[in-house]
């Protein structure tokens, strides 16, 4: 017996909303803004349609309740003054709602309060799934039914037993009563499940839902997922660690996004290709990017479009900006911008000269321009310095990008000491955040390069379930992927990938002819913790004197650029 078109298969179904565990609570607060405070929680635990548990407490707010909100909700500075302050109560709360589908009236409200106490107490806000009743109630009423989604008129409206009165268990209840009955309503329209629930709150078009058996064929394992268009045509490129479950979201309201909307009233099939696990999918993305240019992407498209910083091939060299790069260059850099910044602060560090000038080995004798008055360049232009002399600059560049020597930094932060002395606070803001650049730049380029030189690298990494995720990596370039489930020898399967992996032939450039961005997804996986080295054809190091050491400044530089942006807020 075949299914009907749409209606979703046993193993589809998700969790059974019977089977879900939702905490429903409510909040009384000091006011509104983010100034203020939580006055008391309640909240009740919910499975089945049968009460589970029951959680409800007056808090400490640390300061007096307007005289307005006293009124609403009739708890007094009285009321709460032998109250637990919230840095007691929160963990309490949290360990009682763990695990469990947040449910509350206006949600948003409530959750945000509890997210920014988390944050502020140094508690861990572990993102929960939140169904908010005002929006399941403007799904399901009508707005002759319900002109208002107040709780206490929802709350009559659809019978409850508890009254709200503006005290967080009482409401809690109330919203308890309501969530019932609105799901009685969702389950006559098929709702049955928590993931069908939370695909049925936001509106949805019935050309989504038509489309959803595109993803009814697809494996739930990890891969690359391609829309296809009616020219064939491949409009959008994603991955995911269980494809039918990505690629069945889009067919639902959780995909709210116009863009994308628009592809999938566009598409005729989905394509798919299983990987072995999200390294490898990540890979393939990227490449399949790179082959296709999707209409619907926005990024990853044009991988070899970066900015590089190198230095010219004449007597006395300059710093260009080039779309292909050479051994010695810096980069990569996203926008043109960022290597500009970089080459001014590249040309202050090393005393490389900013002119566009092209100077003759010779008989210079040019008149020299106001950066020589102001003593950013020797003015070679004039014949102050010869080849010789000139020679220190760009060796400080070589040796800067390729590890070898920091003193181009040193000599960037002594002056905005110098800057700062002098209270010369916006130059020495303007010159930090150029710095920023060119030592965030030669981090990830001397880190991407280490990688990138090393011929083979074959590395591990558990699966979580007992058994071993593998990537061989050649030149920085993902070349195989494999997996050795539990119970399986893993060393015969590191043997058989290296024997079949891609061959990868060095090219130029210091990430030998490799993506920028495919040795940054490849660097990032080897950096999780857990990760494990099998073999190495030579040593994977970074240089001596890398950028690294000047990490600390950098984490304090971007602190002090946040703290700039706030202020201008």
């Amino acid at each position: 017996m075949t299914k009907p078109a749409g209606q979703l298969a046993f193993d589809e179904l998700g969790t059974p909303l019977r089977a879900t565990t939702f905490v429903v609570f409510d909040l009384e607060t000091t006011g509104v803004s983010d100034e203020d405070t939580i006055t008391e929680i309640g909240a009740v635990k919910i499975r089945g349609g049968e009460v589970v548990g029951e959680f409800a407490t007056l808090v400490d707010p640390g300061r007096g309740i307007p005289p307005e909100v006293v009124s609403l909700t009739g708890i007094t500075d009285a009321m709460v003054h032998a109250a637990p302050r919230l840095d007691a109560v929160l963990p309490a709360f949290l360990e009682f709602a763990a695990g469990a589908v947040l449910v509350a009236h206006n949600a948003g409200f409530d959750t945000n309060f509890v997210r920014k106490a988390c944050l502020r107490l140094g508690y861990r806000w572990a993102k929960p799934t939140v169904v908010c009743t005002v929006q399941l109630a403007r799904r399901v009423l009508t707005r002759e039914e319900a002109p208002s989604c107040r709780l206490s008129l929802l709350a009559e409206l659809l019978g409850a037993r508890t009254r709200p009165t503006h005290r967080a268990l009482a409401d809690a209840r109330a919203t308890v009563d309501v969530f019932h009955a609105l799901l009685e309503r969702v389950g006559s329209v098929g709702v049955q499940s928590l993931e069908e629930l939370l695909d049925f709150i936001p509106e949805v078009t019935p050309e989504q839902r038509r489309k959803r058996t595109m993803a009814a064929d697809l494996p739930t394992e990890p891969g690359v997922y391609l829309f296809r268009g009616p020219s064939e045509e491949v409009l959008y490129v994603g991955t995911a660690t269980d494809l039918r479950r990505r690629v069945r979201q889009y067919f639902t309201a959780s995909e709210t996004r116009r863009r994308l909307r628009e592809m999938v009233a566009l598409a005729t099939r989905v394509d798919h290709v299983v990987c072995a696990h999200p390294l490898e999918a990540q890979v393939r993305e990227l490449r399949l990017l790179s082959t296709h240019k999707p209409a619907y992407n926005r990024r990853s498209k044009n991988p070899k479009q970066s900015w590089w910083v190198t230095l010219t091939d004449e007597a006395f060299p300059r710093l260009s900006l080039v779309r292909v790069p050479r051994e010695d260059a810096l980069g990569p850099f996203r926008s043109r911008g960022l290597a500009e910044d970089a080459m001014t602060a590249l040309q202050d560090a090393t005393g490389i000269r900013p002119c566009t000038l092209r100077i003759p080995a010779q008989r210079a004798s040019a008149r020299p321009c106001a950066l020589a008055e102001l003593g950013r360049c020797g003015a070679p232009c004039a014949g102050r310095q010869s080849v010789d002399d000139y020679a220190a600059a760009p060796v400080a560049f070589l040796g800067l990008v390729a590890g070898r020597r920091l003193d181009p930094l040193r000599r960037l932060a002594d002056r905005l000491t110098e800057l700062a002395a002098a209270q010369r606070f916006e130059q020495a803001g303007f010159d930090r955040d150029r710095m920023r650049v060119l030592v965030r730049a030669l981090d990830r380029g001397q880190r991407l390069a280490a990688l990138a030189s090393v011929p083979e690298l074959i590395a591990a990494r558990p699966d979580g379930a007992g058994g071993w995720e593998f990537a061989v990596v050649r030149h920085g370039r993902l070349a195989s992927a494999g997996v050795a489930r539990r119970g399986v020898p893993p060393m015969p399967v590191v043997d058989l990938l290296a024997a079949s992996a891609e061959t990868v032939l060095p090219g130029p450039g210091p990430l030998r002819g490799a993506p920028a961005e495919e040795v940054g997804v490849v660097l990032r996986w080897l950096d999780r913790p857990g990760t494990r080295m099998v073999r190495c054809s030579q040593p994977w190091a970074e240089p001596a004197f890398a950028a690294a050491s000047w990490r600390d400044w950098l984490a304090r530089a971007d602190a002090a650029l946040s703290s700039r942006v706030e202020v201008h807020r």
